[in-house]
This record gives structure tokens, sequence and C-alpha cells, in this order.
């Protein structure tokens, strides 16, 4: 799986940029100068959120590859309620600047997946694990490991987009969703994964290896 595939922008982004287009083009046929400009540059931000570059995982399959671009801000054990076993946890806080097209960590078989509905606090508290929405894929590598990513909406992001479900095929490194407007990425990892990066460090989706499994 490897959607939306190599085209610069997510076709998810269309509608918003299509828009924003049309808002400018009348403005500017008003004469509306400053009005044009700002939407303009609305509009270009638009098309530079929904950004698509193509990435390239590095080899190893046992080597685990973030799920998305960002910051790491949560680095230790949790309890994965899916599994019921304490795994070790990395979130990923994904701002408005970057690219929000979602990788999967592992080549593997999706057992599961589910969706939560929920509120919209800020991604960067705690509580948000438990009560914002949430999408998530629970995923079995050739090897038997298993791992679970979970798309998590935030303060200002409203639509989380999963093109996986169970029974699909992932690849590592490979597109499988997205998030728009600001939100995190939480990985549930074995406890015998040696673990690659630190608090505050920053990752590409694709590329930064986050582990690798043991």
């Amino acid at each position: 799986m490897d959607r939306p595939g190599n085209f610069p922008v997510a076709p998810e982004g269309f509608p918003f940029i299509i828009a924003g287009g049309i808002v400018t083009a009348v403005l500017a046929w008003l004469c509306w100068s400053l009005p044009a400009a700002f939407m303009l540059v609305v509009t270009l931000f638009i098309v530079f959120f929904f950004r698509n570059p193509v990435r390239n995982a590095p080899s190893g399959e046992d080597k685990l590859v973030a799920p998305a671009d960002g910051v790491v801000i949560y680095l230790g054990d949790a309890v994965e309620p899916h599994l019921g076993q304490e795994m070790t946890k990395i979130s990923i806080f994904m701002s408005v600047f970057n690219v929000h097209v979602n990788r999967a960590p592992v080549t593997g078989t999706v057992l599961d997946s589910f969706y939560i509905s929920g509120k919209f606090l800020d991604v960067r508290h705690e509580r948000a694990t438990f009560e914002n929405e949430q999408s998530g894929l629970v995923i079995a590598t050739n090897g038997g490991k298993k791992i679970v990513v979970v798309q998590v909406a935030g303060l200002i992001a409203r639509r989380i987009v999963c093109y996986a479900g169970k029974g699909d095929l992932l690849e590592r490194g490979k597109r499988y969703g997205l998030i728009r407007f600001g939100s995190r990425l939480d990985v549930y990892l074995p406890k015998e994964t040696e673990i690659m990066v630190k608090m505050g460090q920053k990752t590409v989706a694709g590329e930064t290896v986050l582990g690798i499994l043991g």
C-alpha cells in the first residue's frame, strides 16, 4: 500500500486548495488587493501543508521507521489498551509546518484496525491518548512481532484519513494515511525493541529509525 502515491500534493488537500484559489481569484477580480494577497498566502500555505515528498526507507527489515514527521514528545513504558500489554510507547508531535502524510513503520499485515471518536485536546497533553479522536492499526510483522500505530487528532486537526484496514499488507516506509492540520502519532513497540531515538529528537517519516526489533 502506498497511498496517496507520489503526486507532490496529497489529494485530500485539493478541495481546500481549489476553494482558496477561487476566493483569491474573486478578490483579485474585485480589485481588493490586500484581501487577495492574504488569501494567496493562505492558499500557498495549504499547498505547502499537503505536500507529499518522496521518502526512502533505510535498508534492514528489522529497522522500525517513524510514521510521521515531527518531534518525539514521549518515550517510555505504557499499557497498550487493544493488546492489553505493556509496551514501549513513542509519541511524535506534528505541528502545522510538518509533512502530515503518515507512513507504515514496519512491513506486515494489519491484524486489526480501530477508530474512536472523541475530543480535540492539545495532543501534547497525555489526556489526548485516552480522550481524543483516534484511528489505529495493529500490525504483525513477518517475524510475528506485533506493533500498534495510532493517529491522534489534535486541537486543530479535525480529520483523520487512514487508507489501511484489517487484512491489508503494509510496506515499511510507504504511505497509509494522513491527518489534517496538527496532530500526533503514537507507536507501541515490543519491550525488547532497541530504541534508537530520544526525547526531543526530530523525525522524518519513513526514514528516521525509531528502533530495531529484537
